[in-house]
């Protein structure tokens, strides 16, 4: 008897790990501005602390349906040439935003490939503090 497919609807989320968390949330919140989720406060009590360990002292990030984390507990850098992520795209709706936001990493003095054309949309490509390739994509 063969079991039913899983069906899903969407991604619910995806967690990073990082080297330095202070240096990565800066870097995610100057280029995106995501609101923040959930993060262990300074000042939490033992309860919230035991509550909240399973951020390992990270972050949370809602993007409207889909979460980002952030989990301070990597040593060493990306590579998307081992098993495991590839990159990371966030969805845009139009090429101008792609300019956009291409001026934007030129602003905050991150480094970017030109907005390329690769046949059925297009795409930005950067990388965090990590070298975690992310990239913006915009439908043609």
């Amino acid at each position: 008897m063969w079991a039913m497919p899983i069906s899903t609807s969407s991604i619910a989320h995806v967690r990073l790990t990082v080297t330095d968390i202070e240096r990565s949330r800066q870097f995610y919140e100057s280029v995106f501005d995501w609101p923040v989720l959930l993060e262990l406060p300074n000042n939490a009590s033992e309860a919230t602390r035991t509550a909240l360990d399973f951020l390992f002292g990270g972050v949370i990030y809602d993007l409207g349906g889909a979460l980002i984390g952030l989990r301070p507990v990597a040593s060493g850098r990306f590579d998307e040439n081992r098993v495991g992520l590839d990159h990371l795209a966030f969805r845009v709706a139009r090429r101008a935003e792609l300019d956009d936001a291409a001026r934007h990493l030129d602003d905050l003095g991150i480094a970017h490939e030109p907005v390329k054309d690769i046949g059925p949309a297009y795409i930005l490509e950067f990388r965090d503090p990590d070298n975690i390739a992310l990239e913006l994509t915009a439908p043609k």
